[in-house]
């Protein structure tokens, strides 16, 4: 394949511009993110994110990985931008290391556009702060089937480069979408879905609820819990017991508890899990 000029100066335009987006405020301006990682690239690919331009060691391109990726990118028509190792290393998270990094348009989702199988199984993320808490909440949803994830008052933001790494790539084949609190809530209740929240003061342990059926699974922030718009005779509280001192778990783990809970009843039963039971 034809390669471009190298790019080897951190002032060149392009690289800067491809930088900046390690920024949340310049992912949001430019509509853009940034995705690396070798698991991350392929399960971003297969979910149909498409790359606007991707940079690339040309010292690797002879690494089979890295060069079936290039021509595939190349295939697409994305243009290759070749820059020094020390560059890509600048661009890339952490100490990752695969020899391309991707610029591409973030993959969103309104509510309406939310295609759901007969019995979803919902989580719900209300104001979670902490990027590799909601990293590690999607791959949660992904390995216990999930039909979606809906994020209400997101308090971070959803590509985050330590979301797409905590997650696995999840990020990108996991049905997300976003809205207010007031909104996801009257989405869920148009669509006649039960609504299970996870309160730290709930009488009902979360092993005494059914989680059968068309359900959506409701956990809070890390410091503050949920809101009070999750309240009312038709939102079902449960609490994971805790007999230590401490008086909840982080929500990522919450959020395995519930998810997997659902998921158990629902092969117990013989009934569809989320978006598949394997």
């Amino acid at each position: 394949m034809p390669l471009s000029a190298v790019i080897s100066s951190s002032l060149n335009p392009r690289f800067r511009s491809a930088l900046a987006l390690r920024e949340g405020r310049e992912r949001r301006r430019a509509g853009r993110i940034l995705i690396d990682g070798q698991r991350e690239i392929e399960r971003a690919l297969e979910a149909g994110v498409r790359p606007v331009e991707a940079f690339v060691d040309p010292d690797r391109l002879s690494e089979s990985w890295l060069e079936a990726q290039a021509e595939h990118l190349g295939r697409d028509g994305v243009e290759l931008v070749m820059v020094s190792p020390r560059l890509l290393g600048r661009l890339s998270y952490g100490d990752r290391d695969t020899g391309l990094v991707l610029v591409a348009e973030p993959p969103t989702r309104t509510l309406d556009e939310l295609t759901l199988p007969d019995v979803p199984l919902i989580g719900v993320v209300e104001g979670v702060e902490k990027p590799g808490n909601l990293g590690a909440i999607l791959r949660t949803a992904d390995g216990a089937g999930l039909s979606a994830l809906l994020v209400a008052d997101a308090a971070t933001d959803l590509f985050n480069p330590n979301v797409i790494r905590a997650s696995l790539g999840t990020v990108f084949t996991v049905p997300l979408a976003v809205g207010t609190a007031h909104a996801v809530l009257a989405w869920l209740r148009d669509r006649s879905i039960r609504i299970v929240s996870a309160r730290v003061d709930a009488a009902r342990e979360h092993t005494e609820t059914d989680l059968t059926g068309q359900v959506a699974i409701v956990l809070g922030s890390e410091a503050r819990g949920l809101s009070t718009v999750w309240s009312g005779p038709d939102v079902t509280d449960v609490r994971v017991p805790m007999l230590g001192v401490a008086d909840s778990l982080n929500v990522s783990a919450t959020a395995a508890i519930l998810f997997y809970e659902a998921l158990r009843q629902r092969r117990a039963v013989g009934a569809p899990g989320g978006r598949s039971v394997r």
